[in-house]
């Protein structure tokens, strides 16, 4: 029934994407082309979970290596159109293909794949905005594949409700599924594409490795009572020696890594939003008007700051949007990757620093902003037009420096091609 399910939302919701894909064409279908692979290999994933016991953690981050290179190619793909035209198109498809890593996550991998849905969604939604006066194609393009996550979160809960099911009596695994067989869906037969490489990166194991969510600390041994040193105060003269950086412990074994619990509270004249992920529902109201928000290492989350407010900060933050009304002073963004704002009424300043990827959208009474930037690259400005679209201007990244006889002169070098 498992196996089944699966396969009739690859032969339905997901066939209808990939067509509407086939017709727009471009990057657009060539993406679909590694979703469908993607698909196709975690099937093969199901299946072999049905058919054996669960394998230990190492052998089942090298059986979901072929899934986590799909992703990353899928994630590639848009980095390298920041120029296309149908670059929100790659984006909704980009910022929730995450959503197929819900057979490493335990309990709850249904609500996963509706957070990874929500946040592609911020895209899709710009799709339908900007395509549904031209071409509904690519309306029922983004509908299709918001019903492909619905439908995969449905089959994940009907299925798989506190995680993949792996068989009780099935022989051990001793290597990786068989590779994944031709497509039979005729028209979409010129889009499958070679079985994955069976061989795990670093970063496939890694995607293997964030995916187990609360499961990553069944590592952790118990402590019993008579180990805890607050209960046993002579264990705190007699206890080993702490360790010295630079001398071996005797062990080669990592120590687990350990989620810090996610922080939303107010601290004084500072909002504090720390450590939250895949949250797209976070509202600061109430602030006042000398109010600050800090972010900090935020993931796949969004904060909207209603009210009029002093300034925010999104520190270390990844794949994180802020949406605010007005700022008395700044907002900044520091050593942060793919993050967005928004502001719908008036910003003075907008600081940058070490951040690859932001895109900033303006209203029309923040057009007099002031936007400074360093060591940081990959940053557009999305102005407001009259229609209520946006035209997107890069901050240039490359500058010529001369001696001259009065010192250095430094011009903008504009980007090629």
């Amino acid at each position: 029934m498992s196996i089944q399910g699966f396969d009739d939302l690859i032969q339905g919701s997901l066939a209808t994407y990939v067509q509407l894909s086939s017709q727009i064409g471009g990057a657009v279908q060539t993406q679909a082309s590694l979703v469908f692979s993607a698909f196709h290999d975690e099937l093969e994933y199901i299946k072999y979970a049905s058919e054996h016991s669960a394998p230990s953690d190492s052998e089942k981050q090298k059986l979901l290596s072929p899934i986590s290179k799909r992703i990353q190619e899928i994630q590639t793909l848009r980095e390298e159109n920041r120029g296309s035209p149908l670059f929100n198109h790659l984006s909704a498809i980009s910022e929730s293909i995450p959503a197929l890593g819900w057979v490493a996550v335990a309990p709850t991998p249904a609500p996963y794949v509706k957070e990874s849905n929500d946040t592609g969604q911020f895209y899709s939604n710009r799709v339908i905005k900007e395509w549904k006066a031209k071409d509904m194609t690519h309306v029922e393009w983004a509908k299709a594949w918001v019903q492909v996550l619905t439908d995969l979160q449905a089959y994940v809960k009907q299925h798989h409700t506190t995680g993949l099911v792996w068989a009780k009596s099935g022989s051990k695994p001793l290597g990786g599924p068989p590779p994944p067989p031709p497509c039979g869906l005729p028209p979409m037969d010129d889009l499958c594409l070679a079985p994955a490489d069976p061989d795990a990166t670093n970063r496939s194991a890694l995607f293997a490795e964030i995916n187990r969510g609360t499961d990553v600390t069944k590592g952790l041994k118990k402590v019993s009572a008579d180990m805890q040193t607050h209960k046993n105060p002579n264990m705190r003269i007699s206890g080993p020696a702490p360790a010295v950086i630079g001398q071996s412990s005797g062990s080669s074994a990592p120590k687990p890594a350990v989620e810090k619990p996610p922080v939303f509270a107010r601290d004084g004249k500072k909002w504090l939003i720390e450590h939250q992920k895949n949250n797209s529902n976070l509202v600061v109201d109430g602030a006042d008007m000398n109010n600050v928000v800090y972010m900090f290492k935020c993931v796949n989350s969004t904060v909207t700051v209603k009210n009029k407010i002093n300034s925010i900060i999104m520190d270390s933050c990844k794949k994180s949007s802020v949406v605010f009304e007005s700022l008395v002073s700044s907002v900044e963004f520091i050593n942060c990757q793919s993050v967005q704002m928004q502001v719908l009424g008036i910003v003075p300043t907008i600081t940058v620093d070490k951040t690859d990827g932001c895109q900033m959208y303006l209203s029309k009474d923040s057009l007099n902003a002031e936007i400074v930037s360093s060591k940081s690259s990959e940053l557009n400005v999305m102005i407001p037009k009259a229609d209520g679209d946006y035209s997107e201007y890069p901050i240039p990244e490359q500058f010529k420096t001369t001696i001259g006889p009065k010192g250095l002169n430094t011009i903008i070098i504009e980007a090629s091609g």
